[in-house]
């Protein structure tokens, strides 16, 4: 297939770019570099499936314009976004552009050319988990950040596309995902900066008293996840999760990193309003739908991020 990608040069969105590129598809990525870096890329530079990379962002509708023009795109792979909660509680606006308007933008796109899109929003849409079962996609939502309130936003546009066009469309709710090539500094995820911090010999700080719990998926259990959403019909005008079905409270997951409790200290919240208490997920829905469940442990998840930190010279 012709697949575009946005915010392939991300994190999730270079495995989900070596996933695409393996099964044999012609891949034009599309990114602003605002989160992404172009060196995720470097191992691709010189495969025959990737046919572009394009530095832009997806509020350049004259750009999308030629992009959908010149190119046959079978699916979009919409992983662009401004990502950060506290960015996005600081700078709403920012957000809600690049998340919720940039979208609507892709959206008339594929809805002129007939292009099947999957969304990536996120587990934050969720209230905290109640269910020992996990969170399912009937859960109750809450936008405790604008980060959250405009995923949902673009969630409801993109699903109603499908509803009123008959336009392919799936919204996707991975929840925390983490591994290699994840930002280490401040915008990165929690296991990166932790495993980063003990390779540094640096304290582990958390934020609150630490007993919030993540449900932790790596990251290509989560890049296979994304990658079949779009290869089948079968969760069209359908909103999916994925996660690991288990969940870590974050005092545990420090000391599950470091090994030693002396090393670990507690620091303010500095967004304490948006933090979900508790996050499960349940991904039943995925696995009947799309045959897909995850396949690498907590444990080894952390050993392989950490043997990539460590070789990388991130310390």
């Amino acid at each position: 297939m012709n697949i575009l990608l946005t915010g392939g040069a991300g994190f999730i969105g270079r495995w989900v770019a070596k996933r695409l590129l393996e099964d044999g598809h012609s891949v034009w990525i599309l990114d602003d570099l605002s989160n992404g870096r172009e060196v995720n890329l470097e191992e691709f530079r010189n495969h025959p499936g990737l046919k572009a990379f394009v530095k832009g962002t997806i509020l350049d509708e004259p750009l999308l314009d030629r992009l959908f023009a010149e190119h046959n795109f079978n699916v979009i792979y919409h992983l662009g976004a401004s990502i950060n909660v506290q960015d996005s509680i600081d700078d709403p606006r920012t957000t809600f552009n690049n998340d919720t308007i940039g979208t609507f933008y892709l959206l008339e796109q594929c809805r002129k050319h007939g292009v099947k899109m999957v969304f990536m929003s996120t587990c934050m849409v969720y209230d905290r988990c109640t269910e020992p079962a996990g969170i399912d996609e009937r859960h109750p939502i809450k936008p405790a950040s604008p980060y959250a309130g405009a995923k949902i936003a673009a969630e409801n546009m993109v699903l109603s596309y499908y509803h009123a066009y008959g336009l392919p469309t799936v919204v996707i709710r991975p929840f925390n995902t983490y591994g290699p090539y994840q930002k280490t500094g401040g915008e990165g995820g929690v296991v990166a900066i932790f495993i980063k911090n003990k390779l540094s010999g640096r304290t582990l700080n958390i934020y609150g008293d630490g007993t919030q719990t993540r449900d932790l998926l790596y990251v290509e259990d989560c890049a296979r996840f994304v990658v079949q959403a779009g290869y089948s019909n079968a969760a069209d005008g359908q909103i999916v999760n994925a996660g690991l079905g288990r969940d870590i409270a974050i005092n545990d997951l420090a000391e599950l990193i470091v090994g030693d409790k002396s090393r670990i200290a507690h620091v303010e919240h500095i967004h304490p309003q948006s933090e979900i208490p508790k996050l499960l997920c349940n991904s039943a829905k995925a696995e009947r739908l799309l045959g897909w469940k995850p396949e690498v442990t907590l444990e080894e998840g952390i050993r392989r991020t950490e043997d990539w930190i460590r070789t990388s010279n991130l310390i």
